[in-house]
């Protein structure tokens, strides 16, 4: 009984230093998907602004063509006032004409400012480009030196999950299932250590009998107030 004891400890050992390493693994899991996520943003952020830049370039062919439109009108009114007859209709073209002035001079300030939100958009554009370049390019390295971390924990926990299969083979099937059970229980503590008369598990005082009975190792016994499966200790002199 001495032996199977010794053989839960060894099993409890690999099952809290496996859960160690994959609480390690899903650490630098989260770490690899806040890389990603990086990269993500600085791309959207672009796309987003490249976006902006394709709708002033596009105002600004409206404003334009509305310009061209304008100053053919004007070109057409201009050409219609030699054939003017009377000083009424001339005053009316005329009128027209101004207003039409004002409007292309409008429009030409309208495409000015245009030009000049494309021209420090683009800049940015091209800012962020290069920014994100970088970062992708440092991104890429991290992951892999993330990933490279990843699959060494991964190699140490495929052997100690080899251990451990082990271990379980060399042990009643049904005093696994009883280890399993208690280690889902007492969140990942099935034996606990005995000593002086007390369970170290559950800092509770053991009836003398049981404790005594220990000491036997003829048979496997459990703590009254919390079932973990004890383990005789005593203090080192």
């Amino acid at each position: 009984m001495k032996k199977r004891l010794e053989i839960l400890e060894q099993l409890q050992d690999i099952d809290q230093l496996i859960n160690s390493m994959k609480t390690t693994q899903n650490s630098l899991n989260d770490e690899l998907g806040s890389i990603a996520q990086g990269v993500d943003v600085a791309r959207d952020e672009l796309s987003a602004l490249e976006s902006r830049l394709a709708q002033l370039e596009a105002e600004k062919g409206d404003l334009e063509a509305n310009h061209t439109a304008e100053v053919s009108n004007i070109a057409r009114s201009e050409t219609n006032m030699k054939e003017i007859k009377t000083n009424k209709e001339f005053q009316a073209v005329g009128r027209e004409i101004s207003a039409a002035r004002k409007q292309v001079a409008d429009l030409e300030e309208q495409v000015l400012q245009k030009i000049s939100q494309i021209e420090e958009l683009s800049g940015e554009v091209a800012a962020r480009k290069a920014s994100l370049e970088e970062l992708a390019q440092n991104s890429a390295q991290r992951t892999a030196e993330k990933q490279a971390e990843i699959d060494k924990v991964q190699q140490g926990i495929d052997a100690d999950l080899a251990r451990r299969e082990l271990l379980t083979g060399s042990i009643p099937a049904s005093l696994v299932k009883r280890y399993t059970a208690l280690r889902d229980q007492r969140r990942g503590q099935a034996l606990a250590v005995a000593r002086d008369g007390y369970c170290l598990g559950c800092n509770m005082h053991l009836p003398p009998q049981l404790y005594n009975n220990l000491f036997k190792h003829e048979e496997l016994l459990a703590c009254p107030h919390c079932q973990r499966m004890l383990v005789l200790k005593q203090q080192q002199v």
